[in-house]
Parts: C-alpha cells; structure tokens; sequence
C-alpha cells in the first residue's frame, strides 16, 4: 500500500473511532459491537506502525504515551478558575437568587442550569482548532499543574472535537471523577496487594491524575463531565446551556442529569429530588450546582476574587451520628503497612450498625485530635465508608487519653518506620513478622498463588503459633506427625493437605512470584515478568535499570522488586523453595505458539474436563489473559454447564461464546 491510500485510510478510521466513541461515551447507544470496535482500533494500530510518519498526536492510538514524567510542570489558566460559595439549606439558596436579582434589573426573567456537584477533581482542557492541546488541574484557580498525558488516558475526553469548523481556542472545565463501582474495585485490588487504601473516590481520582506513570492512569477507569466554559476564541454562546448542548455535539459527556429551571422552585425541586435518590447514580455527588444560565447576565453579575456571583452549590446535609471512641486498635497488612483502626461505641448510620471505622494513618489522627475516650463525630462517606470527622471536643471530661504511635510492630515488636518522608503509611521492617506472615501464607496458599487446597486461614494460624512454619518455604517441609499434632487434624485431612502441597510444587513461575506477595506486584506483573525473565533467579538478579525497561513494569514495581531480593531472608527462602523442589521456571514448551495472544477470555459455568484454574493456566499459556468479568474488551467466553450472569452479560455485549471443547481445541 501507498502511503497516499494509508493516509486515506488513517483518516477514514480515526473519523470512525472517534464516532463511535462520541455513541458509546456521550450519547450510550453503541452503533457497533466491541469486537467491531476493536477491529478498527487494530487496523488503525498496524497501519500506524507501517507508517510512523502519519502518526498525529489526536489519533486514538495515542491516548497513553509511555514512559514516567520526572514531574508536573506549572500551567497559567487563561481565565481564572473560581470556585463556588456554598449554601447549606433552601433559604439560604433563597437568599442568594435574591442578590443575584439584586445585580439584575427588577423586570428581567432569570433561568438556572442545575446539575448533580460530582464529588471529584476539576480540570481544565485547552483545545486549539479542535485538537487537545493541554489539560490541567485547577490549582490555586490561576495555575495548575500541566496532567496532558493523564487527561489524554480518559476515553471521555476527545482528543479532537467532534466539529468541521471547531473554535480556534476554547478552555472547557469539567469534574474527573472515579465511579463507586470503579473505586471498590480500585480498593479490593489495593487491599490484595498490602496497599493503603484510598479514602474515597475523590482522594482516589485526585491521586491517579497526579500520578507520573500515565500507564498506571489508563487503568484506573477515570471519567469525565464537561460543566463549565472559560476562555473562548471563535465561538460565541449565549447561554450556559447552549454551551452544554454544543460540548455534547462536540464529543464531550455532559451530564444527562442536567437541568433548565425557569425559576426558584423548579430549583428546590431539583435539589430535593437528588438530595433523595443520589444513591442511584453510579458516583457520588455531594450537592447541586445552580448557575445563572444567561451569559450576559453572570457577565453583569461578575464574580469575587474567589468565587462568581452568579453560581453557588447547594451542598446536602451528610448522614452524621455522634458515638464515642472506646479504643484505636493497630491493624497489620499482609505487606506490613501498619493501620489505625477506631473501636467505636455500636451506632446505627444510615441503616448499617457501625462497630469500626478506619483512621486510614496516623496523620489522620493527628489532623483530627482524636483522644480515646472523645466523642466523635461519625458519616458514611458517600453513604458507604464509615468515616469520622471531627471530634466533639467541647464534651471532653479531661479523662480521655492521648494516642501515642506505636514505635514497633503489635504482633512482632519489630521497628516500624516510614520507608520514605513523603509517605503517611508506616510499616512493619520485619518480613517474616507472624502478623504479615499469617496474611501472607493465606495468600501463598490461596487460589489465585499456589493453590493448596486445605491450607486456609485457621490452619495458617495454628502452623505460626505452634511454630511450625517461619517463611512460605516451611510449608514443604511439614511432616505428618507435625500436622496430627494440629486441631481437628486426623489421617486423611493431614494427607490430603501434604499432597495439596506436593502438587502445589508444579505451579507455574508466575503463580510463585505474585505468591511471594512482593509490594505492587499483582497477578499481570507477575505473569509479564515470568514471561519475560523465564526464571525467578534471573528476576532475583536484575538491576532497576532492567526492570524499568519492561514497559509493563512502571518505577513502583521495579523498586518494590529490587528492594525484596536483595533482602538475606529473602534469599534463604529461595534457596528453601528451590531445595524443596518448587518450580521455579518458566515451562518454556509451546510458548512460541500462542494462539491466543492478546485475547482476553472469561470462564463461566462447570467445565467438564478441566478445573477452573487449570483453564486459565493454559489459556494464560496460550498468550491469553483470563478475566472475572464479561465486558466489552472481552474476546471469548468459555461456557461451561450450568452458567451464570456471565452468559447473559456476553450475550448482550455481543461476546462471542464457545464450549469448553472450542477452547481445548484453540489450544492445540
């Protein structure tokens, strides 16, 4: 092919993807299937690669560049980003729609745009001549900090809009935010790894827009509402609401929430209506957004040097319930991060009893002068997180006591420090301390690792405690007697057990090494560095130089696994693990064929043939990368008897679906 006929074909396909992307983001109604979808993304893909040269920096290929920034550069907003004054209750609302009146001559009819106040990050997108140019926080309102390649990672922000004759320059604000569903996720894995958990949603997406590794951003699921205008070169609007519609036609998600009230009432209708049913939406929102929709008239009204006068946000009242703070407990993760927890009084918020609430780290506490003893003041965090925040100090007895941070660990009396100055968590320095271990072990014996079946919680207890085991090695060390002399063990369950672990022996490399539960490394990075380094003493050997040239491999990995392996106890273990006749290899057989490369496959229903875990061997084997859940990036979903929502989901996202002797025979 002629570069004339690729150019030609380029621009065909980008005009394509991006309509489809203005279908599914902006309008959810999909005009193709995923795999169409998929398809034309590929073929764009291969034809850039064949033709560098036609590469543009707005094509859909390029919304995650590689690399790690060093840091944000400062970036001058051409027009001010205020922020809003708040009201608490309809009557103050009442009273600010009368100053604006106030600014306004007396006979002139005012409308108000609403929206739903999307609890999240404001940022600011710069286009010029249609094409995204910068993207940035709002900062202190006059600068912020340059986020381009993390904005460019969301797929509801356009890199070009979506018009034959765009503005020359245009800022549009809007609210990058991380759905609940999205953030549960977020913290489940987080919570997996031994990482400190993020507070709420907004903490979340504030965090992974600032994040250095834009990689690491494309995974987050972040979105995006378009909800405001700053400035404008060839364009001109007469309402704010004219505005919105025309974002919308130009590929930006504006929130189908969104509302033209005629007057006050139509308002507080509004207000209360969300204030009710906002546990419906699949994001928190904190409050309503009321803006004066006539531009002429927020021109006259004018602004603060904080805030416009002609918006303001009604903020709902937060569920809140007072109860007393009986004790601060020190909680050990399984990566030795070390949690303050409160021991609360039971109360009942929003229908749930609380019991416990986290403090997330000792900075907290700090931050909120909490003694024990206080009484304090308790929400559920987008009615969800149980959160306290603030203490009632004006009850104080005098009797309450004053939390000290523990100088070492409460399961191992190890030192725990900050690894470094920036961080709030602090750890445990013991590796092997009972606590971790206990966490650990579960993990290395669970499903996901080595899978040895039998070798569960209350047993890993009992294992440490009668000191039987020290590091995960131990375990391929056990003898029978030594099991017999276990509770509820006899014969057969101690049997059983020793072969769960003999079989566990063969596991494939990369099932070891997320086992090992090394800080940041997950199921994907183990797999891509087994795949890569075929040896787990190759791995052990490897300099950071050579791990941040893996492009999956981000700095956080890189130097979570060279400060693990280079620990003596860690050493030991390996040797341990290697005399005991543990795999430590890659299966190097049939890795050249890989049939199913780049695929993603789901699994569903009883296999026949074929344990569950065993088909997502062979299919990771393959090349392929098995899943949880159906969605619309999923390639196949193996079938087997009796499936589940899975199906139905796959059958409405036009997943292709294949019997369990489709995917044996894709194999071979």
């Amino acid at each position: 092919m002629g570069i004339d006929k690729a150019k030609a074909e380029i621009k065909k396909l980008r005009e394509e993807i991006r309509h489809h992307d203005y279908c599914y983001y902006v309008l959810s109604q999909p005009e193709v299937s995923d795999r169409e979808y998929d398809g034309l993304m590929l073929r764009l893909k291969r034809l850039e690669e064949e033709f560098p040269v036609l590469i543009t920096l707005d094509s859909p290929t390029q919304r995650v560049s590689g690399g790690v920034q060093e840091g944000f550069k400062t970036v001058r907003h051409r027009q001010k980003m205020l922020s809003l004054d708040n009201v608490y209750s309809f009557p103050e609302l009442k009273d600010w729609a009368q100053r604006v009146r106030k600014g306004l001559s007396p006979d002139e009819a005012v409308e108000y745009a609403v929206e739903p106040k999307i609890d999240g990050l404001s940022a600011n997108l710069t286009y010029q001549d249609g094409v995204l140019t910068v993207g940035s926080t709002r900062g202190d309102g006059e600068t912020g900090e340059d986020v381009t390649v993390n904005l460019r990672t969301i797929r509801a922000v356009p890199l070009r809009l979506k018009s034959d004759n765009p503005p020359q320059l245009i800022e549009i604000r809007g609210e990058v935010y991380l759905g609940i569903e999205d953030f549960n996720q977020l913290n489940k894995e987080r919570q997996k790894q031994g990482e400190v958990l993020f507070a709420n949603p907004r903490n979340a997406a504030s965090g992974s827009l600032k994040l250095l590794d834009a990689r690491i951003t494309a995974g987050r699921k972040l979105n995006f509402f378009a909800h405001s205008l700053g400035e404008v070169d060839g364009a001109n609007f007469l309402s704010h609401w004219e505005f919105l519609t025309a974002m919308k036609k130009n590929g930006l998600r504006v929130n189908p929430e969104n509302k033209l009230c005629k007057n006050l009432n139509q308002v507080f209708k509004f207000c209360a209506l969300w204030e009710k049913t906002r546990r419906k939406l699949g994001y928190q929102i904190d409050g309503v957004v009321v803006k004066v929709n006539s531009l002429k008239q927020q021109d006259r009204l004018g602004a603060t040097l904080k805030s416009p006068r002609w918006a303001t946000a009604y903020k709902f009242p937060a569920h809140q319930v007072t109860t007393r703070l009986k004790d601060i407990i020190v909680s050990v993760g399984r990566t030795g991060v070390i949690t303050p927890v409160a021991d609360l009084e039971p109360v009942e918020c929003s229908g749930v009893t609380i019991q416990r609430a986290t403090l997330h780290n000792f900075d907290e506490i700090e931050r909120l002068g909490i003694k024990i003893g206080d009484r304090v003041v308790l929400e559920r965090a987008g009615e969800v997180i149980p959160k306290i925040i603030k203490v009632v100090d004006s009850v104080r007895s005098g009797k309450e006591k004053v939390f000290n941070i523990p100088r070492n660990c409460p399961a191992c009396n190890s030192e725990i420090v900050k690894e470094k100055e920036e961080e709030v968590a602090y750890r445990c320095v013991n590796p092997w301390c009972p606590a971790q271990m206990e966490k650990g072990l579960t993990h290395f014996a669970g499903r996901s690792c080595m899978d040895i079946e039998g070798l569960g919680e209350a047993i890993v207890r009992q294992l440490i405690e009668k000191e039987l085991v020290r590091d995960f090695a131990d375990v391929y060390y056990l003898k029978k007697e030594q099991l017999l002399k276990l509770e509820f063990f006899k014969d057969k369950k101690a049997d059983n057990l020793l072969l769960a672990i003999k079989k566990s022996k063969t596991r494939p490399l990369d099932r070891l090494i997320y086992g090992l539960g090394i800080r940041h490394v997950g199921e994907k990075a183990a797999y891509v560095l087994a795949q890569r380094f075929k040896s787990l003493d190759k791995i052990a050997l490897l300099e950071k130089e050579d791990l941040d040239a893996v492009y999956e491999v981000g700095p956080a990995i890189s130097g979570s696994l060279t400060a693990f392996f280079t620990q003596e106890p860690v050493k030991k273990l390996i040797k341990k693990l290697k005399e005991a006749g543990v795999n430590i290899k890659e299966d190097e057989e049939g890795l050249l064929y890989m049939p199913l490369a780049g695929k993603t496959l789901v699994f569903t229903g009883g296999l026949e043939f074929l344990s569950r875990r065993q088909a997502e061997d062979l299919a990771r084997k393959a090349g392929g990368s098995p899943a949880s859940a159906v969605s619309k990036n999923t390639d196949f979903l193996v079938a087997g008897k009796n499936p589940g929502s899975k199906y139905d989901q796959a059958l409405k996202l036009g997943v292709r679906i294949i019997s369990e002797a489709e995917f044996r025979g894709m194999l071979k």
